[in-house]
């Protein structure tokens, strides 16, 4: 309850909703087609109405006269030539970082602070923003740049989607996510659970609390090794299943879920059974794996966007050290024919591309591969917005449109619905309540 009065009292705070003599705007939206409810057929002609931020009323038909209440304003958006649908959730992004050839990686490790990363948050989070993405799950980043960026977009001061911030992810000493791999003895600092590193169920607990403290609203682990770790570690388990139950049952406590990223099937497994609520990438599946995602309600976030861009880096030379390579080839390819077979048996997909690692901006290009690997058109949709919503625990705020939600709402050129590629030409974006792309503009 104070959450969302919270969220409500920003909306009503937001200068880009309120004039300068004070007045008030409601937005009338007319929409050729609403997709209001992914999962059901849209609707033809309607109108929404928002107030304060939050959807007031979905109509049928073109309303043309509201009443207002005392300094209210009103707003008609015409977009009776486009497909209007809820904005769209990333469950995977890295906003405060893009991904450079190794030896440029190396240096900014050893020169650069989390304000430089901070900054470079600033632009991916717009990006982002336009691409049609009102809300993501932020699942790594250096720590403090990641929860700065996310309380200047609530407060308004910059422009960028809705962030749920798991700061730095939680590793074991020398595994995926621990970014003193490769670095001298002499210049690595040292790697304790304030910083993410951990061993043991008695450190990952006491990391899993250092990053509540410092503000996450996830925790994220790196159950096993990872494509982009500087060691030829492989990427299979890492994590023993102790030290992951312990991870998600402290999280509990703390009422944070446990995003944990697995490429090896016995990874996987563990993370499952320990009680995670999302597998990032998902790389190697084999029958139990799929059989206990369905059994326990886990989420898999495909992120084919990234096995697609590592894959190609990986036949350019220098932009990988050896031991990357090698993984980079054996598990980019892998990713698209997971999310086919995983699709296939029924397994929960929430919408993740693992951007920052590709190109911020290009998210939607994951709707391209998922439909690729035979996911339907709607269900590419309702990955990206009920899917994601329900991991986010935001389903009673994002991820449809209707009265009482949240006001994020985007329009397209084309029905995705025909060609998905429509999700890659975002016309028009609203989010909480305020305009922040139009056709013109």
């Amino acid at each position: 309850m104070l959450r969302t009065a919270f969220i409500l009292a920003l909306a009503l705070l937001c200068p880009a909703a309120i004039s300068q003599d004070g007045q008030r705007t409601v937005y009338v939206i007319h929409c050729a087609a609403l997709l209001d409810e992914p999962g059901h057929e849209p609707r033809a002609n309607s109108t929404i109405v928002v107030r304060d931020g939050v959807i007031d009323s979905v109509l049928d038909g073109y309303l043309l006269d509201i009443t207002t209440r005392a300094g209210e304003t009103v707003e008609i958006i015409d977009l009776t030539d486009r497909f209007v649908l809820p904005g769209l959730v990333d469950s995977h992004t890295h906003l405060t970082g893009e991904l450079k050839p190794m030896g440029q990686r190396l240096r900014s490790t050893l020169t650069e602070q989390p304000t430089h990363s901070a900054i470079d948050g600033v632009v991916y989070a717009e990006r982002t923003l336009m691409a049609g993405f009102t809300t993501v799950r932020n699942v790594g980043s250096l720590g403090a740049d990641i929860y700065a960026l996310r309380d200047r977009i609530n407060q308004g001061v910059i422009p960028g989607p809705r962030i749920l911030a798991a700061g730095r992810s939680i590793a074991v000493t020398g595994g995926h996510a621990d970014r003193t791999n490769g670095i001298s003895p002499i210049l690595r600092p040292e790697m304790t659970p304030m910083e993410g590193i951990a061993d043991g169920p008695f450190e990952m607990r006491k990391a899993v609390r250092e990053r509540v403290k410092r503000g996450s609203d996830l925790i994220k682990i790196t159950a096993t090794g990872g494509v982009l770790s500087n060691t030829a570690a492989g990427v299979d388990q890492q994590m023993f299943e102790d030290e992951i139950r312990a991870v998600v049952e402290t999280a509990r406590m703390m009422g944070r879920k446990v995003a944990a990223h697995a490429h090896g099937t016995d990874g996987i497994k563990a993370a499952i059974r320990a009680g995670v609520s999302s597998i990032e990438h998902g790389t190697y599946l084999d029958d139990e794996a799929i059989a206990l995602f369905i059994e326990h309600g886990c989420y898999l976030v495909p992120t084919i966007h990234a096995g697609k861009f590592v894959a190609e880096k990986a036949g350019e030379p220098g932009f990988f050290n050896p031991a990357i390579r090698e993984k980079a080839e054996a598990v980019g390819p892998q990713i698209q024919a997971s999310v086919a077979r995983a699709y296939k048996a029924g397994v929960k997909l929430a919408f993740g591309t693992d951007v920052g690692v590709g190109k911020h901006g290009t998210n939607a290009l994951e709707f391209v591969y998922m439909r690729e690997a035979g996911v339907s058109p709607m269900d590419c949709i309702v990955s990206a917005t009920t899917n994601a919503a329900d991991l986010c625990g935001l389903s009673d705020e994002i991820g449809a449109i209707r009265t009482g939600m949240r006001a994020d709402i985007i329009a397209l050129a084309s029905s995705p619905l025909d060609d998905v590629a429509a999700l890659q030409d975002v016309r028009f974006v609203m989010a909480r309540g305020v305009v922040q792309k139009r056709d013109a503009e």
